[in-house]
């Protein structure tokens, strides 16, 4: 799926993304994909390009994350035969393979268009000070009372750090720089693409907004992965802690395929396949 990762330009080097919000609320195979880091400096400003190549599977043990041991496409849990009117016309619609494709769809029997069914993105921020990272209780379903990183879905017109800095602010009501990509996660069987964050609070004004209970800075050894909400939040964080150990950073692809079965609550159920990075 992914033939390359394009980070979009950060002008003059790293540039850090800042918005200001205004401060009001209304409401294993044998191996494995790994990348390369290509930087063009042709220009001031520059475009980090991840290039996949194929390397030898990493040691045993390197990796605390659950992997499978060949990747494995699975398909949304979309229910196309759900879909009974058309979106645009309100009228009925017929299920059926269109001519040149391979999926079954929802077609207007009045105006022939078609619903196409496409993932949803969740946009997030991986918020970190003093060795210390920034954690929400949830206050809404699903999985109310639980910790997660402040995210949600993305909106039309605006970027995604653009509205991970947003969800921030509603979930946190922190004001937040973002410092660069870390992470993005495919979770298939839900239809959603997870894109995190790395980035810093500008200052400690933060408190609990409507679909939060309480905001919490966490030391690394004190964030609680028995109490997390979301298979995503459990990999992000343990990606972070491994790329510490290890003295680096890094920005970080893979699909999270939840076991056949499992509970959606179950947040350790997965493997994590097509890891790339760096």
């Amino acid at each position: 799926m992914l033939k390359a990762v394009q980070i979009l330009g950060w002008s003059s080097g790293l540039t850090i993304i800042s918005q200001r919000l205004t401060k009001t609320r209304n409401s294993s195979s044998s191996s494995t994909i790994s990348l390369k880091l290509s930087t063009f400096s042709s220009s001031p400003r520059r475009i980090l390009s991840f290039i996949p190549t194929r390397m030898s599977s990493s040691q045993s043990g390197s990796d605390p994350l659950p992997k499978s041991q060949t990747f494995v496409s699975v398909q949304s849990s979309g229910d196309v035969r759900k879909i009974k009117f058309c979106q645009w016309c309100g009228g009925p619609t017929k299920h059926e393979i269109p001519d040149g494709e391979e999926k079954l769809r929802a077609i207007c029997t009045h105006c022939g268009k078609i619903a196409y069914q496409n993932p949803k993105m969740v946009v997030g921020c991986l918020i970190v000070h003093e060795e210390k990272v920034l954690l929400c209780k949830r206050n809404i379903q699903p999985s109310h009372g639980l910790w997660t990183l402040p995210a949600g879905y993305l909106e039309v017109g605006e970027s995604a750090a653009e509205g991970a800095m947003r969800e921030t602010w509603e979930e946190a009501g922190a004001t937040v720089e973002v410092i660069s990509p870390f992470a993005q996660l495919d979770i298939p069987l839900i239809g959603q693409t997870y894109v995190i964050f790395l980035a810093r609070l500008k200052n400690l004004d933060f408190a609990p907004g409507p679909e939060s209970i309480e905001c919490r800075l966490f030391g690394l050894d004190e964030i609680p992965f028995d109490s997390l909400a979301f298979s995503s939040i459990y990999v992000t964080l343990n990606l972070y802690l491994e790329d510490l150990k290890k003295g680096k950073v890094k920005f970080h692809y893979g699909t999270i395929n939840k076991r056949p079965g499992s509970s959606p609550s179950d947040i350790r159920a997965f493997t994590l396949d097509y890891h790339l990075q760096p």
